[in-house]
């Protein structure tokens, strides 16, 4: 896990945040996409509900974000983990199953779309910050997301908390396979 950093500001364009909502209160979240800046939260759970912090629901924070400048986006269906893995998976780096199962995810096409528009929007200038529960990004499939995004050519940095923030680095175990995708097998 790389240190935290004080927090520097960086031009947003070309550069995707990412943030574990943990138990944090909306207050604190909104605050959080402030350092970033971030302006539009791509909720990247696939299973968007909490019932120990409803307020971090869907529903709810598509209702809560907007009067405060912040713009909801849902993509759960198609960046949101907790998927199935293939038997014959290429990422034999992957211990985890459930990271081995998101990378073999991350080869189709919904990902591979879903993908191309958070780089083109990035691209195009949109401030954004891809969520998912967990707030510790090396233990959430954001961390491959954040590689996918940095082998597409954008800066990917981990919103932690107040005034902390961490740079991500493509991961040393994945290639490209030379069709867009990343392969975990360099070990």
């Amino acid at each position: 896990m790389p240190p935290a950093r004080p927090s520097a500001k960086l031009s947003p364009v070309d550069t995707v945040f990412t943030i574990g909502h943990g138990t944090r209160g909306l207050e604190e979240l909104v605050e959080l996409l402030g350092e970033g800046p971030a302006d539009t939260l791509v909720d990247v759970r696939r299973f968007p509900g909490s019932a120990r912090s409803p307020h971090l629901a869907r529903a709810a924070l598509a209702e809560a974000l907007p009067p405060l400048g912040v713009t909801y986006v849902f993509r759960g269906d198609t960046l949101g983990g907790r998927r199935t893995g293939r038997d014959d998976s290429p990422h034999v780096v992957w211990e985890n199953p459930s990271f081995r199962a998101y990378a073999d995810h991350m080869e189709t096409d919904a990902f591979q779309r879903a993908l191309s528009e958070l780089v083109a929007e990035a691209r195009a200038g949109r401030r954004m910050a891809v969520m998912c529960a967990e707030t510790l990004w090396w233990r959430c499939h954001r961390r491959l997301i954040a590689d996918a995004l940095v082998a597409r050519g954008l800066a990917v940095v981990h919103l932690l908390g107040p005034g902390a923030r961490a740079p991500h680095a493509l991961n040393p175990a994945a290639r490209p396979d030379g069709a867009g995708h990343l392969i975990y097998d360099v070990g």
